[in-house]
């Protein structure tokens, strides 16, 4: 990842006095788009000496400094001259933040550099072609424009999705989250092993009839909550919860068990 400026083909510009940076930020922050962009030209060799502390992290140079960019940027919008600091003072941990936040949040799974090309060049020509067609291109329509195989356009895309997890929240309401987990069935039959535990279906017949209808429709008849809302007449955020007090219920009372 060693590389030096030139190899970038970075525009050079001169390092800017204290007088001269303040001058620029308060131009900039009156609207002045030329100072703002004069602002970040001269401070891009801040950007590249920061981003060499990121280096063997699996990233390209070209993609990194390109984020480092970004939170110089944000760091000129949101600097205040009434915090009497330096502005690299405080530019340098909101570009440092804005690569550890694309490092963090970037997916785990790798997608090679080719993918992301041929993905982001799909995203730009069916900008266009919606602007040409005053309509949503099909995939057909994209891949006849750039004289590509559709497979081709298909697998690019669906490697640059980020994974979604089974506990991320559909929908909260008063504190009760709904899961993904929650609208997925098991497709295999019979019912789970440890439903077959013979203490456990004695635990489940202490519950309230509720709970205990809720409990068997979702895990012993492998419905989602929203079939069971529909089937006991209720809401899926109510089902939610009695689910969630029974299962709660469940643990406690096994618990009990085993400590006797």
């Amino acid at each position: 990842m060693n590389m030096r400026l030139s190899e970038m083909n970075l525009p050079r510009f001169p390092l800017l006095s204290d007088k001269e940076m303040v001058d620029l930020l308060k131009r900039a922050k009156a609207g002045d788009e030329e100072a703002r962009e004069y602002l970040v030209n001269c401070n891009l060799k801040l950007v590249f000496n920061l981003v060499q502390r990121f280096e063997n992290r699996g990233y390209e140079l070209e993609d990194l400094f390109q984020i480092g960019t970004i939170g110089l940027m944000k760091a000129i919008d949101k600097f205040d001259l009434s915090y009497n600091v330096k502005f690299s003072t405080y530019a340098v941990p909101m570009i440092i933040g804005e690569i550890r936040r694309f490092l963090r949040d970037d997916s785990p799974v790798k997608v090679s550099r080719s993918l992301k090309e041929t993905a982001y060049k799909i995203h730009k020509v069916k900008e266009q072609l919606i602007m040409d067609l005053g309509r949503e291109p099909t995939i057909s329509e994209i891949a006849e424009k750039m004289e590509r195989p559709v497979d081709e356009l298909i697998a690019a895309l669906e490697a640059v999705q980020n994974p979604t997890s089974i506990h991320e929240t559909l929908f909260q309401d008063e504190g009760d989250p709904i899961y993904i987990l929650d609208q997925l069935t098991n497709e295999k039959d019979g019912e789970p092993a440890w439903f077959d535990n013979l203490a456990l279906r004695e635990v489940i017949g202490k519950l309230t009839e509720r709970e205990k209808q809720v409990i068997i429709l979702r895990f012993f008849q492998d419905k989602t909550q929203v079939e069971v809302a529909e089937m006991i007449g209720l809401s899926q955020v109510q089902v939610s919860r009695i689910e969630r007090q029974a299962l709660k219920s469940i643990k406690m009372l096994m618990s009990n068990q085993e400590s006797m």
